[in-house]
């Protein structure tokens, strides 16, 4: 039986006011965009996700939400076409 494949990442904690974790697998992005397209808007008006200054598997940005604004929705997760994006409720 093989391992379980292990991916590079960005892990943000206590999103949706603690109450979820949010991944992204940049070895998985290829900075398409399409998460940001479907990120839904928060109350100000402003999008929790946002380029981070990590790069994907082409060397292209990866993005990041902002654990504040995140609802934890997983809009993102399934918008997104190379799986790159997990949200994990608590």
């Amino acid at each position: 039986m093989s391992e379980k494949q292990q991916y590079k990442g960005i892990k943000v904690e206590g999103v949706q006011k603690g109450k979820a974790d949010w991944y992204l697998y940049t070895d998985l992005c290829k900075g398409c965009g399409l998460c940001l397209e479907k990120c839904p808007m928060n109350a100000k008006g402003e999008k929790c996700l946002s380029w981070s200054n990590e790069v994907g598997i082409y060397a292209t940005p990866a993005v990041q939400p902002d654990p504040n604004i995140c609802i934890g929705c997983g809009a993102c997760a399934l918008t997104c076409p190379d799986s790159a994006i997990r949200v994990e409720k608590k």
